[in-house]
């Protein structure tokens, strides 16, 4: 002789339950997305996560060059005479920020703001002098002497202004 050791409605509350306790694991196992940064112009907007992030913590010495040398895969057209306005999350702004152009370091202390603008003509010529038609520009978070994020975008002159 089989038992039943639940009714059915409660069969069906357990599956409930399992079903939900599933969905929270599946939940847990996913990737916190990382603060965003922004590059608007004009009534264009785009922005990235970023290319390298430890929540928060400093990225490892060791992956530091090679997170700075990634391609941006989000880019943006701008004229020359534009005005380009980087925006980052507040917990961005927190520990501070500064804007790299080509991997390297373009200006010596961080910003502690979370909203700037930049003319676009600042970005267009290479160092030695040199017009350019694309460069990179990467948003690096910092806290003090460690680097805790990297994002990049690329900026594209518009050739037909």
């Amino acid at each position: 002789m089989t038992v039943a050791f639940f009714s059915g409605s409660r069969r069906r509350a357990a599956v409930a339950l399992g079903a939900v306790s599933a969905g929270l694991l599946v939940l847990s196992a996913c990737d916190k997305p990382t603060p965003l940064a922004t590059l608007t112009v004009g009534t264009e907007s785009v922005h990235t996560e970023a290319a390298c992030y430890n929540d928060g913590d400093a990225i490892k010495e060791s992956q530091i060059q090679q997170c700075l040398n990634k391609k941006a895969e989000t880019s943006i057209t701008v004229s020359a005479d534009d005005k380009i306005r980087f925006g980052v999350d507040p917990k961005i702004a927190d520990n501070g920020w500064t804007i790299f152009l080509g991997g390297q370091q373009a200006e010596p202390e961080p910003y502690k703001k979370t909203y700037r603008t930049i003319p676009a003509s600042a970005f267009f010529s290479s160092q030695s002098g040199e017009a350019t038609d694309k460069t990179q520009v990467t948003i690096v978070e910092n806290t003090g002497k460690k680097l805790t994020g990297i994002w990049h975008f690329q900026l594209k002159k518009d050739t037909n202004s």
